[in-house]
């Protein structure tokens, strides 16, 4: 088994190459979804987020509101702390049980988009950066999720900057240009990290 660690900044382009990695035969580790899982309405997620946060994070129906939440966590690095120190233990406990469910030759690709910021690299045999300049990824969140420009600077501001997360890559997937480039290179990563597997 080969654990790749897959990161990226916000509208690089990572959830383009894990699903890519998917269709391959990878299987995924979504940290992204297990942390929707782990704060489902009735877990004990919830609860804790409720418990620190207070009932206005909730929406009608009892679930998170996640922008409303987002809007609070993204604007305090305080608050952002005390939200991590809740999921992140969940969502690691949870994504161990899938990855140890796989088979001994799988390439288990952990999907993580704060694997720089919180220090995750030494858990992965390979870690792979997606990365995008800023100018790229602020056009696609504007253009793409149909953010404003400040909420996207924000989001970015939040993260790890490119340096950063290029200095812990064992692989960097460059993604500027348009999707039908990046499918070779993704290729390409996947044919060596399947070696690795099987190696």
């Amino acid at each position: 088994m080969v654990k790749v660690g897959l990161t990226g900044g916000i509208g690089a382009g990572k959830s383009e190459v894990s699903r890519l990695f998917a269709s391959y035969g990878a299987v995924i580790v979504d940290a992204d979804l297990i942390a929707r899982e782990v704060v489902a309405p009735g877990t004990d997620g919830l609860r804790a987020v409720v418990a620190e946060f207070g009932t206005d994070v909730l929406a009608a129906d009892g679930s998170l509101d996640r922008p409303k939440l987002g809007a609070i966590v993204f604007a305090d690095t305080g608050r952002l702390a005390a939200l991590n120190a809740i999921v992140h233990p969940l969502v690691a406990a949870r994504s161990a049980e899938v990855a140890d469910a796989a088979g001994p030759d799988a390439v288990v690709v952990h999907d993580v988009p704060l694997l720089t910021e919180n220090g995750l690299a030494p858990l992965y045999d390979r870690v792979v950066v997606v990365d995008a300049s800023p100018a790229t990824q602020l056009d696609r969140l504007v253009r793409l999720r149909g953010m404003t420009e400040e909420e996207a600077r924000a989001r970015m501001a939040a993260q790890a900057g490119r340096e950063e997360r290029r200095a812990i890559a064992d692989v960097v997937i460059d993604n500027d240009g348009p999707l039908a480039e990046l499918e070779p290179r993704v290729r390409e990563v996947w044919d060596a990290l399947g070696s690795a597997a099987a190696g």
